[in-house]
Formats: C-alpha cells, structure tokens, sequence
C-alpha cells in the first residue's frame, strides 16, 4: 500500500472551500476597414449656420449608400423653381412629398471610373411616365423609387414602396451604365424620412434602416459622426414607407 508524502507543502493544493473559476473569453475587437474613400458632408448645426467637412472613409455598403443616391445634374424642387442637386446646401427648402422641409444634411462622394460594385442608372425621358422622368436622370446605387402599382397590395399589403433603382435594370426603362469619367453623387437628409421628386421621379431621402450589431461598436460611431446633425441611429427615426427586399423586387417586376 503506498504511503502518504509528508513531504508535500500544505499549499501545493487549494483549500476545498474555495470556488472554482472560469477565465472568460471576450470577443474578438472588431477591426475597422481601411479608410479609402473621401467623403463630403454639410449639415444644419442647431444654430443654423451651415458646417462642413472631408473625411476619409471606408468602401462598404453602409457608407457608400449614404452618399451615392442622386448624380450631378439631377433637379429638386423648391419653392423658388428646380435647382441642381449639386447647387442644393443644408437649409434650402425642398419640396417633399410632407410638404416643404429645410435640408438638415448635404452628403456626396465622387464615384471613379470602374469603381466596383458603384454602377449608374440612366432613366431616359418618361421611362416611367409622361414627364418621369424630365428631363433624362442619372442615379447612383442609393437610389430607391417610390412605386404605387396594385400588385404591391398582395405583395406586402401596401399601396406604395420603395424600390432600389438596381432592381428595376431592364435595358430599356432603367439602364445600367459605367462613367467614363469621375461623377459627383449626392444624398440628402432631412428632419425625418421622406421622399421628394427628382426630375418628376420620387425618391427617398437618406436612410441607413437598421443598423446591424454585429458591425461592431466603433464602426457604428464612425458611421454617425457622418450625421453630426443627430444625437444617434434613433434619430432618423422610422421610415416613410416600406423598402422592398430582393425577392419582393422580383416578384414586382415579374407581375
């Protein structure tokens, strides 16, 4: 029979009564991308004098949808006559579909020849209608269109939806194009989501929807100190009307 070692410190081993613990593993940090592309902002302050700056930023979706919806030349309407998109500044009143509203917020970025995943969509004149557009319009990838066709009643029990310009690429209508040359698109915030008319055609103002938690929280405060005239993501409050998925795309373009 073996034999105790009366040689062992008495605090080789732990005391019984002392409790078991676990080292948690904590989350990987999330690394922000690579700041590449230069983004334009000018925004209302709460005094109403206009700011403004150029940022570097990152080349993802989230970014580059909030400032690549409407291209140089586009016309908005104002009280005063139409106006170039690229004249518009935060303040001047636009005519929107709540009546009219002061520009809270000016975001632009130039899109490079070949720029991957950053298209164009030329829309010639009455593509969509008499007088929509008027005259022709070129938009960015941003872009979402209001629809009002009946099919949307069965689709998602509205009578009107918003409808990324992507999807509605049929060569004809919509046209999908590459720039040759740099171009200068544009996007613009308000007091809330509406929409508003481009060269007769309506569209949304700018909007990030939900924003997702798994993007981590420092992307998350960069992407809203592009939005110095907001508190927070609360802030853009809810949307006008309902954004259609891509499968809901397709089954309005196939009705």
């Amino acid at each position: 029979m073996a034999s105790l070692d009366t040689n062992t410190p008495p605090h080789a081993f732990p005391p019984s009564n002392k409790p078991w613990t676990v080292r948690r593993q904590t989350a990987p940090e999330q690394i922000m991308p690579p700041l590449t592309q230069r983004y334009q902002v000018a925004w209302l302050d709460s005094a109403g004098q206009v700011q403004d700056f150029v940022r570097m930023g990152p080349q993802v979706p989230l970014f580059t949808q909030a400032f690549t919806a409407l291209v140089r030349g586009a016309l908005l309407n104002t009280p005063n006559g139409p106006i170039a998109v690229e004249d518009a500044y935060p303040g001047l009143e636009i005519v929107t579909e709540k009546g009219v509203m002061q520009l809270a917020w000016v975001g632009s970025h130039t899109v490079l020849p070949g720029a991957r995943g950053k298209p164009l969509y030329r829309l010639p004149v009455d593509a969509l209608g008499v007088g929509r557009p008027t005259p022709d319009l070129i938009l960015g990838t941003a872009a979402r269109i209001v629809t009002r066709r009946s099919v949307l009643q069965s689709l998602i029990g509205a009578d009107e939806a918003l409808v990324p310009i992507g999807g509605l690429v049929d060569g004809q209508s919509v046209i999908q194009i590459t720039p040759l040359s740099a171009v200068q698109c544009y996007h613009l915030g308000f007091a809330r989501h509406v929409t508003f008319k481009v060269n007769g055609i309506e569209l949304e103002s700018v909007h990030p929807g939900t924003l997702d938690p798994a993007m981590g929280h420092e992307m998350q405060r960069f992407y809203m100190s592009m939005f110095p005239h907001l508190n927070s993501a609360r802030d853009f409050g809810k949307l006008a009307m309902t954004r259609l998925a891509e499968h809901q795309v397709a089954d309005l373009v196939a009705a």
